[in-house]
């Protein structure tokens, strides 16, 4: 960390205390965004932190969907996002309007919305889900067919594990939607040696390579568990750096430099100071959809 990134840390950590407020960061924010935060986490951890802290302030560095969630749950605090530009494609592949329209479609049935969506979405939708909780999620539902949405290759990885016919809403992350075999390939004759870990938002030929499909929290627990020492990282590359801080003794690689959210990298240690200094960037859901949205994303946390 440079000399000016290490001051500003410092007025940032400082500021935050004095206005009572939690630094909330994805795992997949840039390294020094991680080591400011006073929690990292996946997508559920987010929540699960937001839902219980009692700070006044919550600031969410990660993307759009993840400071709507915090907003949903806390509508007493204000939620500050450090870089509102920060926002997910997958998240973009589902609308209200189109949601409503298919759940007809199909007579009705249940909805489970991946939490990497609008809050507008997760208003209509019957419960949420994250990688980490989607099979758990999925089982615990009664109807035989369910709608998942708007992570495709997440619903086929839940699919697989159930014995329920799941309709699959055609949206995916582009990052690792785009994740090869070959790439995989390539890289497990390169390190022989290592584990392959991969996201369930890999596609399926891609999740058949692997050694443990993994939430990224689940991957820094995999990796901890695990006698091997050296691992093959097929998720954003920011999770390197929480790996490697959670195990300094072991060795992480990535499957692909390409595996690289611009979205998440948008945000600057900068943002975050100007966001608590200037009190900018707050995230407030209307009302009305955050009543609803609350439901499904309540139903998601109590699901252990």
């Amino acid at each position: 960390m440079t000399t000016k990134n290490s001051t500003l840390h410092q007025k940032i950590r400082d500021l935050a205390k004095a206005k009572k407020a939690i630094i909330l960061a994805h795992n997949y924010q840039p390294a020094q965004i991680q080591d400011v935060a006073d929690v990292c986490g996946d997508s559920l951890e987010m929540s699960i932190k937001a839902a219980a802290t009692d700070a006044d302030i919550i600031v969410c560095c990660g993307v759009r969907f993840m400071a709507e969630t915090a907003a949903i749950l806390c509508p007493d605090k204000i939620v500050l996002m450090p870089n509102p530009e920060a926002g997910c494609p997958m998240a973009d592949m589902v609308t209200p309007e189109a949601l409503v329209k298919r759940k007809k479609e199909l007579g009705g049935i249940p909805v489970i919305t991946y939490v990497n969506s609008s809050a507008a979405v997760k208003a209509v939708s019957d419960i949420c889900c994250t990688s980490a909780n989607v099979v758990k999620v999925l089982n615990t539902l009664k109807s035989d067919e369910v709608l998942m949405t708007p992570d495709r290759n997440l619903a086929r990885y839940a699919a697989a594990k159930t014995d329920k016919k799941v309709h699959l809403w055609e949206g995916y992350c582009p990052f690792h939607n785009d994740l090869s075999v070959e790439t995989v390939k390539a890289s497990k004759a390169a390190h022989p040696k290592a584990l392959f870990m991969a996201h369930p938002e890999c596609t399926p030929d891609v999740l058949e390579l692997a050694d443990s499909i993994q939430s990224t929290s689940g991957m820094i627990r995999f990796a901890g568990e695990s006698s091997a020492d050296q691992f093959i990282i097929g998720t954003e590359t920011g999770l390197l750096h929480a790996l490697s801080k959670a195990h300094p003794e072991k060795t992480f690689f990535p499957a692909s430099d390409q595996l690289l959210c611009t979205d998440m990298k948008k945000t600057r240690l900068q943002h975050i100071w100007d966001c608590l200094e200037n009190m900018s960037g707050r995230v407030v859901v209307e009302e009305s959809i955050r009543i609803k949205a609350m439901d499904a994303v309540k139903k998601m946390i109590a699901i252990k």
